[in-house]
């Protein structure tokens, strides 16, 4: 009997070690997800991509940049995403309330991004801000379409009033851009004016894992990890970097 009982146990310890091996092998082996983010992320996302990569060896992070409304129909056409970035809340919104793609639990309000009015380094505008932006000889403004133009438009409205390359190159005098898209250009463009999210509205950009009918148990779950990592208060030090703001209510 005792010798049954240690050929037992044995055994039940070899199962556990085996266990054990294929978890560390899941941890190990090379998986890929796909990260679709608004085109204003760009910078920033692959700084984090990158961060994200340093303690997770075994995954690459693959980012698609377009616009909001562009990703959104893609994804609602059978696009493979594990992530969707939103640089507004409407796109969102499609995706989780009204086609249901959205992973219960994984939606968060990650920053928000304050609209600018900008010039080119000597352009001597007289232009200050967004109250006499109509004196502009040329004005770029960014397509109500995507959403640094509906809340440059919003802005104009609730302040009585009737993008980024084109200003620095000094093709336009003026022009609307997000903060964000400054980043890089400090040399070439002057912020004129920080439009009030009082104007403009919250610029929130909510973050979510997506469902994805291709994606299998690890990248699903390495992608839920990758959601998570960009609420982090790492990440936040990222966005801040880049001048986002990330004093957002999740």
């Amino acid at each position: 009997m005792r010798k049954a009982g240690i050929l037992m146990v044995t055994a039940l310890a070899a199962s556990l070690l085996a266990g054990c091996g294929s978890k560390a092998a899941a941890k190990t082996e090379a998986v890929t997800i796909t990260v679709f983010a608004a085109k204003s992320l760009n910078q920033v996302m692959e700084e984090l991509i990158a961060e994200f990569q340093k303690t997770h060896e075994n995954v690459n992070v693959q980012g698609s940049y377009d616009s909001s409304g562009t990703l959104m129909v893609q994804i609602e056409e059978g696009a493979a995403c594990d992530v969707f970035f939103s640089a507004a809340v409407k796109q969102m919104n499609q995706l989780d309330e009204t086609d249901g793609l959205v992973v219960e639990g994984t939606r968060h309000n990650v920053v928000n991004n304050q609209v600018c009015v900008v010039t080119y380094k000597g352009s001597n505008t007289k232009v200050t801000g967004l109250k006499d932006i109509k004196n502009a000889g040329s004005i770029a403004l960014a397509d109500g379409s995507v959403p640094v133009g509906k809340y440059t438009r919003q802005a104009m409205v609730n302040s009585g009033c009737a993008v980024t390359s084109a200003v620095a190159e000094g093709s336009n005098e003026v022009g609307t851009v997000y903060y964000s898209d400054t980043y890089g250009l400090e040399d070439r463009l002057e912020i004129l004016e920080k439009i009030p999210y009082d104007l403009t509205g919250d610029v929130i950009y909510p973050v979510a894992q997506i469902q994805n009918s291709e994606a299998d148990e690890l990248e699903a779950s390495t992608a839920k990890e990758f959601v998570d990592f960009l609420i982090t208060d790492d990440a936040k030090e990222i966005f801040q970097k880049y001048y986002f703001d990330t004093d957002v209510e999740d």
